[in-house]
């Protein structure tokens, strides 16, 4: 089972991508400024609901803070009549600057189920970035040790053994070299490491579009007032798992951002 980008596809399995509007005017789902687009549903069945989440909204957030996960839940609540609250299992996140699917569990045997896929390592992931310079060669696998910083949200290099130190891997392959400068890679992660795709990039030259964090000189996406509303060129473009209750294979597919438009044509048929 594939939900992709393709409209008839998401028509069959997510009711029309529809998008999630908040219901209600007194829970604070509205971001200031407003998202740059709106989360989309792409995949939604009585176990899971998986969403094409908008850079720079949070995963999850504390209560009266948006959140996709407060998105979701208000959405599920109005559509299904729910007089009580929404239970969300969430096995996975993604950064504030990033966009892409995101899955959802909406029972507690099915969040168990693919919160152990993702424990396991048996979900595949697989990103869209655009990054500065030429990424050579076209293929191939990054290690690195990475260390989280204590209390707070930054990764920094580390050596073998020291504490705190765990080992990052990714393997990639080029798509394409980018009219204007730079290169479209896709990266599929091995480990699920604190910003792995972005720390991995970046220490070999090549920090991905509009990620100040780690030494992106290049802007990216709509411009933003405030530090915490920039967006950078990192996308989950495909997540691959296990159904909890069919055990069918299930693929998730989102298109990246209209603002991506800004990097030339990403993909054969591409409307960009």
């Amino acid at each position: 089972m594939s939900t992709t980008d393709n409209e008839s596809q998401i028509g069959q399995t997510a009711g029309e991508g529809k998008q999630l509007v908040p219901p209600s005017p007194c829970l604070p789902l509205s971001p200031s400024p407003p998202l740059p687009v709106s989360p989309s549903v792409l995949h939604e069945d009585y176990h899971l609901i998986a969403v094409n989440k908008p850079a720079p909204l949070l995963t999850q957030a504390p209560e009266g803070v948006p959140s996709l996960e407060a998105m979701v839940k208000a959405y599920v609540k109005e559509k299904y009549a729910k007089p009580a609250g929404v239970y969300l299992g969430i096995p996975h996140r993604l950064d504030r600057p990033v966009s892409g699917v995101v899955v959802f569990a909406r029972n507690t045997k099915a969040a168990r189920r693919v919160h152990a896929q993702f424990q396991q390592h048996k979900v595949r992931k697989t990103y869209w970035a655009a990054v500065e310079g030429e990424v050579t060669p076209d293929a191939g696998v990054w290690d690195d040790w990475v260390r989280k910083v204590a209390d707070e949200a930054r990764t920094v290099r580390a050596a073998e053994g020291e504490p705190g130190a765990r080992l990052a891997t990714l393997e990639y392959r080029v798509l394409r070299r980018l009219p204007a400068g730079g290169t479209l890679i896709e990266f599929a992660p091995l480990t699920g490491r604190m910003h792995q795709l972005r720390v991995q990039a970046a220490w070999r030259g090549h920090p991905v579009f509009g990620d100040v964090t780690y030494g992106s000189a290049r802007p990216f996406g709509p411009p933003a007032e405030h530090p915490r509303d920039r967006v950078i060129a990192l996308h989950a473009r495909r997540l691959t798992l296990t159904h909890p209750f069919t055990k069918k294979e299930l693929t998730i597919e989102p298109p990246p951002p209209d603002y991506w438009r800004e990097l030339g044509s990403l993909y054969p048929a591409s409307p960009y």
